[in-house]
């Protein structure tokens, strides 16, 4: 009798200002700091207009505002009470950031800058604005790319699953999945071509999966599934390398057959189409080879870590 209960929020859950005063503190901080001055500074002369300069503006506001979500709930203490596996979280969100960051870093110069800064007059006020976020923008990247390394598991060390290479580079497969279907998008040719359809049902049935496997590992679901993770993990993969050679092959054949480049300007539909075309092309190649790498590590930690 007579003994007092402590409010909520003091004794019961403490705040955690450590993890304001850590490296890896720290460099959220920047990470808020630089996302919001990029944006800010495109914000100015609303320098944002088409849809790159809307993704370019999304990009900043979507990693300023997780951003803000991570350091506040860690900063109180809640983070460990979600129904999600934090760890996992973060680490898919850091490297989802540095993916973005980094596309936005090169596309936004790219569409903005040049044809602005060719002459001087009043567009050159403007312009110096979109090359200040130009740079603070690449300097976020550097800072998302400093939180995937301090996140990342160690050798030997016992961590998340996002946090080990397959986990990152499933967060890279997904990324670049979602770039080739907005290429593809963007000049639906594929209609016309069987081949191209198989591409772009490789291209879906990998991104699917692949996401379905982010969700559920974030979700603390992987483990529910009817048969042993790691080995359904090398199995995907070895499916994904096989689909993605057939799509790495057949695409080009299919896109450049009796096609040359065409001399025009970039911003006409023919160019813009070929140019789409290339991108997928590359970016299939790129996917390939991340599920190689996938595959090789995941075969590892399946075949080698495991007890004889």
């Amino acid at each position: 009798p007579g003994q007092q209960v402590p409010p909520p929020g003091k004794e019961g859950r403490p705040l955690n200002p450590r993890s304001l005063t850590s490296p890896l503190g720290i460099v959220r901080l920047f990470e808020i700091f630089l996302s919001c001055t990029a944006f800010s500074l495109v914000a100015v002369h609303q320098s944002y207009s088409t849809s790159y300069g809307a993704w370019s503006m999304f990009t900043w506001c979507f990693c300023f505002t997780v951003s803000i979500f991570i350091v506040v709930m860690e900063f109180i203490g809640l983070a460990q009470s979600l129904p999600l596996s934090w760890e996992d979280f973060i680490s898919a969100f850091s490297m989802l950031a540095t993916l973005m960051i980094f596309t936005t870093s090169i596309v936004y110069p790219s569409v903005f800058i040049p044809n602005k800064c060719a002459s001087p007059g009043s567009g050159s006020h403007k312009c110096s604005y979109e090359g200040a976020a130009t740079a603070v923008s690449c300097l976020c990247f550097v800072a998302y790319a400093v939180e995937v390394g301090l996140t990342q598991a160690k050798a030997g060390e016992v961590s998340s699953f996002l946090a080990t290479v397959p986990g990152l580079l499933k967060v890279f497969e997904a990324y670049v999945a979602c770039l080739i279907f907005s290429l593809v998008d963007a000049t639906p040719y594929y209609k016309d071509f069987p081949g191209l359809q198989w591409c772009l049902a490789v291209y879906c049935i990998c991104f699917i999966v692949t996401v379905l496997i982010l969700v559920l590992t974030i979700g603390r679901c992987l483990t529910y599934l009817p048969l042993p993770v790691e080995k359904f993990l090398v199995g995907f993969n070895i499916l994904a390398v096989l689909m993605y050679l057939t799509a790495a092959i057949i695409w080009p054949i299919y896109s450049f057959k009796n096609k040359s480049k065409p001399s025009c300007h970039p911003s006409e539909p023919q160019c813009m189409s070929w140019n789409n075309r290339l991108g997928v092309t590359f970016l299939s190649f790129f996917n390939l080879i991340a599920y190689i790498v996938d595959l090789v590590y995941s075969s590892k930690m399946v075949f080698l870590s495991s007890p004889a």
